[in-house]
């Protein structure tokens, strides 16, 4: 994803889902549903993306995900605290008739 507009805005997140890891049937992971940025409420689709990016000593994840009009990047500290890192408008798809 090509990020255009780079916000690094602290965000709540309000909801999430459980996906089970390709790698390891047992193992599940959590990814973001619904976040809250200035008071506004945003529900994602399924179809997110994690990053796992080493920094120093922290591990940092990266998700990408998206709701009807927008794609996100988010990043979750190890904190623990999340912080929108950006965001690009989806193209609009055009149908045959």
């Amino acid at each position: 994803m090509n990020i255009v507009d780079f916000s690094e805005q602290e965000i709540e997140i309000t909801a999430v889902y459980f996906r089970a890891d390709h790698t390891n049937q047992v193992t599940v992971t959590s990814f973001p549903k619904r976040m809250v940025l200035s008071g506004r409420e945003y529900t994602f689709s399924s179809d997110s993306l994690r990053y796992r990016v080493q920094r120093g000593r922290e591990l940092i994840q990266l998700f990408d995900v998206s709701d009807e009009h927008t794609q996100y990047r988010l990043r979750l500290e190890p904190s623990r605290r999340w912080t929108l890192v950006g965001m690009k408008a989806k193209k609009a798809v055009e149908h045959a008739a």
